[in-house]
C-alpha cells in the first residue's frame, strides 16, 4: 500500500509510492522505542522484569523472569531481533516509570523531529488503533536509529547471544529480518512489523560499495522479494555499481 527506497545517507528520495499515506505500522513503531532507549540509558543498566511486561500480548521474547533485573542491551537484543513485546514494556517502565509516559515521550519526539504523519499508542505497536506512521516518515526514523552505532550494531546481527538472569547465564536470539535470513548481502537491519491491519512491514537497509540505501514497505504481500528488487535497483540503476550475485528469496517470504 505504500514504500520509499532511499539514500540513508543523504535522505535522497529514489522511488516512492504513497509515501506520506498514514497507516498502521505494526512492529515498526519499535524503532522509536530503540531510539529512545539508547539516549537514555547505558547498555549495562539494569531493567527490571515486571508483570506488565511478562503479560505483554502477541510476539515476546519469552523467558524474561518476572522480578529480575536484565541487561538494558540484551533487552534491546530481545526488543528487535524476535520484535519481543515484552521487552518493549519493560524497556519503557525502565526509560519512563511507565509505559504510558514513554508513549507520551515517543510522541513528543516524533513532533519534535517533524514526523507529521506518526502517532504512537504503545511502545511494542501490537495495538493498531492510534498508531500509525508513514513511509517518509519512517524513512527518517531508520536514518537516526542507524546514526546510533549501538542500533546499528543490534539491527545488523543475525544470531545474537547475549547475557540473561536465566539458567546458563546466556540467551541466543535470531533476527527475523528475511534479508538476513535469506543473505541479501551487504544487509545492516532494520525492523520487521505484521498485524492483521497492518499487513506484513519491513525497514529493510543495505550498504554496497560506500552506497546506504533503506527501503520501507507497509502491507506488502512479498516483503522481501520487493524489497531485494528496489534495493537492487537502486544500487544498480541509479548508483551503477557492479551487481552483487543475491541467493533467491522464496515468493512470499
Amino acid at each position: 500500500r505504500a514504500g520509499l527506497l532511499f539514500d540513508v545517507s543523504s535522505g535522497r528520495v529514489l522511488w516512492q509510492r504513497n509515501a506520506t499515506t498514514r497507516l498502521p505500522i505494526a512492529s515498526l513503531t519499535k524503532m522509536m522505542t530503540a531510539l529512545l532507549t539508547v539516549s537514555s540509558a547505558p547498555p549495562d543498566a539494569p531493567v527490571l522484569v515486571t508483570r506488565q511486561a511478562i503479560d505483554a500480548d502477541g510476539s515476546k521474547v519469552g523467558v524474561l523472569p518476572v522480578g529480575r533485573h536484565v541487561p538494558l542491551e540484551s533487552m534491546l537484543y530481545g526488543l528487535m531481533l524476535p520484535s519481543g513485546n515484552d521487552a518493549a514494556d519493560a524497556l519503557a517502565e525502565h526509560i519512563a516509570g511507565s509505559v504510558e509516559r514513554f508513549v507520551a515521550r515517543m510522541n513528543a519526539e516524533a513532533a519534535k523531529l517533524g514526523m507529521a504523519c506518526t502517532r504512537f499508542s504503545s511502545p511494542s505497536g501490537y495495538y493498531d488503533e492510534d498508531n500509525f506512521s508513514c513511509a517518509s516518515d519512517l524513512a527518517l526514523l531508520a536514518h537516526l536509529d542507524l546514526a546510533q552505532p549501538r542500533i546499528a550494531r543490534v539491527t545488523r546481527t543475525f544470531h545474537a547471544v547475549v547475557p540473561f538472569p536465566i539458567k546458563g547465564g546466556k540467551l541466543y536470539l535470531n533476527n527475523n529480518n528475511p534479508l538476513l535470513f535469506y543473505g541479501y548481502p551487504g544487509v545492516t537491519g532494520l525492523k520487521t512489523g505484521y498485524t492483521l491491519a497492518a499487513g506484513r512491514c519491513l525497514v529493510a537497509t543495505a550498504e554496497h560499495d560506500g552506497v546506504r540505501l533503506g527501503v520501507v514497505l507497509l502491507h506488502s504481500p512479498d516483503p522481501a522479494t520487493q524489497a531485494r528488487e528496489l534495493l537492487d535497483r537502486g544500487f544498480e540503476e541509479i548508483y551503477r555499481l557492479r551487481p552483487v550475485p543475491t541467493p533467491p528469496i522464496p515468493s512470499g517470504a
